[in-house]
């Protein structure tokens, strides 16, 4: 990621700021920063989106996953773009922001929230695992495909790590998944997916 910007902002001059067409950008605390994600990143989120909009077909639930969002914390001048989201369409109604500048900033609107890890791995294990909680998103995703995150979260040695953080009496608890491990979604239980046919779609 490349910081675009030194002045600090608020999330209302974020959104005014921020550019049509290319680009992606994120808000951390008053500073604009351009997100730069690789192939293989894109791939992997890819085929996420896929295989969760089939299930969402499947069990005709009322969610989608949006082209274009942001996701606003409370408290902080921040706005971030998880690599796929849920959302629930029933909830949208008590977003003031959504029908303007499509931003989310209740957890109850979001089903789920994933992060395809880059080398900014930090921001998505300690920042946005820390807002999402505070937002009260009820699953979190890292997807860790090539093993980049710290030891204190992936384990030693190091390895391609899925971890489920599950919002249990408002505090995220972890379930990591590995190899032929099959994914366990609170969310979406049916979902017959292991980390090795994730991690292999950013091969």
């Amino acid at each position: 990621m490349i910081q675009s910007a030194p002045n600090l902002l608020t999330f209302e001059e974020f959104l005014e700021w921020y550019p049509d067409g290319r680009g992606r950008y994120e808000l951390y605390e008053g500073v604009i920063v351009k997100m730069n994600p690789t192939g293989d990143h894109e791939e992997v989120a890819a085929f996420l989106n896929r295989k969760l909009n089939v299930e969402i077909d499947r069990q005709s639930l009322p969610y989608f996953i949006p082209r274009t969002y942001l996701v606003k914390p409370p408290s902080i001048a921040s706005g971030y773009q998880p690599d796929v989201i849920v959302l629930d369409k029933n909830a949208l109604h008590d977003e003031s922001l959504w029908k303007k500048s499509s931003t989310i900033s209740q957890g109850k609107s979001v089903k789920l929230a994933v992060e395809v890890v880059s080398t900014n791995w930090r921001d998505d294990y300690l920042t946005k695992a820390r807002d999402y909680e505070e937002m009260g998103i009820p699953e979190y995703w890292i997807v860790d495909y090539l093993g980049l995150g710290g030891r204190r979260f992936i384990g030693n040695p190091k390895q391609p790590t899925f971890s489920v953080y599950q919002l249990v009496e408002d505090e995220y608890q972890v379930s990591q998944f590995r190899g032929d491990d099959r994914i366990d979604s609170p969310r979406f239980l049916e979902l017959n997916l292991t980390a090795k046919q994730v991690f292999s779609a950013g091969a």
